[in-house]
């Protein structure tokens, strides 16, 4: 082994790519933004081992925690290649409050990580700045969070990210979809378009088939493709806690990977089916886009995106007006998009009727 130079310059930990003076100077970067989704619940400040939280026993007998943890998928690829930092780190609290917000428990607290091959404070406070909206949008708290530098692990340039959520439910009050019945109503919340899942066909199909630029604007659109597929998942969650504290909601799935027929069997009892009138709404163009670009049939389009319908209700007859009208007045379009029948032998957990 041949010794060291005594003359040479010391090796230091951000000759192997990580500065930890450049990741000091990030928190100080989005502290504020931090501090901006805080509850009255949390104790203590940024910058400690750990994230404390106390929540209003008072209000549970039987309190749940509720936990739930997911990505962004490879929405964070488009988000590098287009230099629009800003969305996905919505789309990642999106993925994980609608989940537990799916329960009937409100979300409380966030956390998040962000590896990256090479630490660019820029890059990481637009992340962050994103996240912090999802979770002020959510009603929760980023209460820690961790950035790492993996050099070497990653392509240069590129980051990937993870989220986790903690909600709170009383346990007489979780939703479980055991009370649905035939005859319930299907309520679908719109959604902004393409949300976190399925980008691995929208990235063959657009930018490495048909080579579409992300500064692209296709026909019809009066923006480019890269804001559309950009656009951050909605946040459900605060009018899925409204609806369930009204006790208008037998069951929420929300229309992730897998769409409609993969998610909505998750809370239907074994004796049910759904079926789904594919007319009932009509889905954004960006769907119609990649199908026809692609070749896509019908069935693997609504069996891998949610085709416009980001979140789904069970509800009784006769409380499907309200419930309309309820989610409405907070901003989302919603429709009748299906209803629950009694299941046939052998058959399928959710039919779409697509024409």
């Amino acid at each position: 082994m041949k010794p060291a130079d005594p003359k040479s310059k010391p090796t230091t930990y951000a000759d192997a790519g990580v500065d930890i003076s450049a990741g000091e100077r990030v928190v100080e970067m989005f502290r504020e933004s931090v501090r901006s989704t805080f509850r009255p619940e949390v104790v203590g400040d940024i910058g400690g081992f750990g994230g404390a939280f106390a929540f209003d026993q008072s209000r549970y007998r039987e309190p749940l925690l509720v936990f739930s943890t997911d990505g962004a998928g490879t929405k964070v690829i488009v988000a590098q290649q287009a230099g629009i930092h800003d969305t996905v780190g919505i789309d990642l609290v999106a993925m994980s409050v609608n989940d537990v917000a799916a329960h009937g428990a409100e979300p409380l607290v966030f956390l998040d990580y962000i590896v990256i091959d090479k630490l660019v404070p820029g890059v990481v406070e637009e992340i962050v700045k994103g996240i912090a909206a999802g979770c002020r949008d959510a009603g929760c708290t980023l209460i820690g969070g961790e950035v790492a530098e993996h050099p070497g692990h990653l392509h240069p340039g590129s980051y990937d990210l993870a989220g986790f959520c903690t909600g709170v439910v009383e346990r007489s009050e979780l939703l479980t979809g055991k009370s649905i019945t035939p005859g319930d109503v299907i309520i679908g919340m719109a959604s902004s378009g393409i949300h976190a899942n399925g980008f691995s066909l929208v990235r063959k199909v657009l930018l490495h088939d048909m080579m579409l630029e992300l500064d692209h604007r296709p026909i019809g659109f009066d923006h480019t493709l890269a804001e559309e597929l950009l656009k951050p998942t909605f946040i459900y969650s605060g009018v899925m806690t409204a609806l369930h504290r009204e006790g208008l909601v037998k069951g929420f799935a929300n229309i992730t990977g897998g769409g409609l027929p993969g998610n909505l069997p998750r809370i239907l009892p074994e004796d049910t089916r759904a079926e789904i009138e594919s007319t009932s709404w009509e889905a954004p163009r960006i769907f119609e886009l990649i199908a026809s670009l692609g070749q896509v049939s019908r069935a693997e389009m609504f069996s891998t995106f949610n085709m416009g319908i980001g979140m789904t209700a069970v509800v009784s007859p006769r409380d499907s007006n309200h419930v309309l009208d309820l989610i409405r007045s907070r901003g989302f379009q919603a429709f009748e998009i299906g209803s629950i029948k009694a299941r046939d032998i052998d058959g399928d957990g959710v039919r779409v009727r697509i024409e």
